[in-house]
C-alpha cells in the first residue's frame, strides 16, 4: 500500500502558492515540492491531491491512502459533491484519477500528523520566489 501525504500553503489568499507531497510504502518514500503560482489555499489543496494521485499511478494501481489536512478535499472525494463550481473540474480530475486504483482510502488528519507535506508545501512557496 502506498500512503500518500498531500499539503498546500498559499503566502495570501489567494497568493503565491505551492504544494508538498510525500510519498511512502512499497519500498518508496518520495517527496516532491513544486511552486503552483497564484491561487487560493482550497483550489492548491485540490492541486495537490491531483499531483498526488498522478505520482503514486506511476508507482502502483493496486492500494493507495492518500492523507490530507484539507476538510474540503478530504469531504469532496468522499461525497464526489463540491459546493462552488470552482472546484468542480479539479473534483472530476480526481475522481478520474481515482479509478484506477484497484482501492483508494483518504483521511482527515490534524496539521500535526502532516508535517512532511506541509514542509514541502513551504520549500515549494520558496522556490517560487526565486
Amino acid at each position: 500500500m502506498l500512503e500518500v501525504y498531500i499539503d498546500a500553503a498559499s503566502a495570501g489568499n489567494p497568493g503565491p502558492s505551492a504544494i508538498g507531497i510525500f510519498i511512502k510504502g512499497e519500498g518508496h518514500q518520495l517527496k516532491f515540492s513544486e511552486p503552483i503560482g497564484i491561487t487560493n489555499n482550497h483550489a492548491a489543496e485540490f492541486v495537490a491531491l491531483i499531483r498526488g494521485l498522478q505520482e503514486a499511478a506511476k508507482l502502483s494501481t493496486d492500494i493507495i491512502s492518500v492523507r490530507s489536512d484539507s476538510k474540503i478535499v478530504v469531504t469532496s472525494i468522499e461525497k464526489e459533491f463540491v459546493k462552488s463550481e470552482e472546484y468542480k473540474p479539479y473534483l472530476d480530475t480526481a475522481l478520474k484519477l481515482i479509478k484506477q486504483f484497484n482501492l483508494f482510502f483518504i483521511k482527515w488528519i490534524p496539521d500535526s500528523q502532516n508535517k512532511a507535506a506541509d514542509a514541502l508545501a513551504r520549500q515549494g512557496i520558496q522556490k517560487g520566489k526565486k
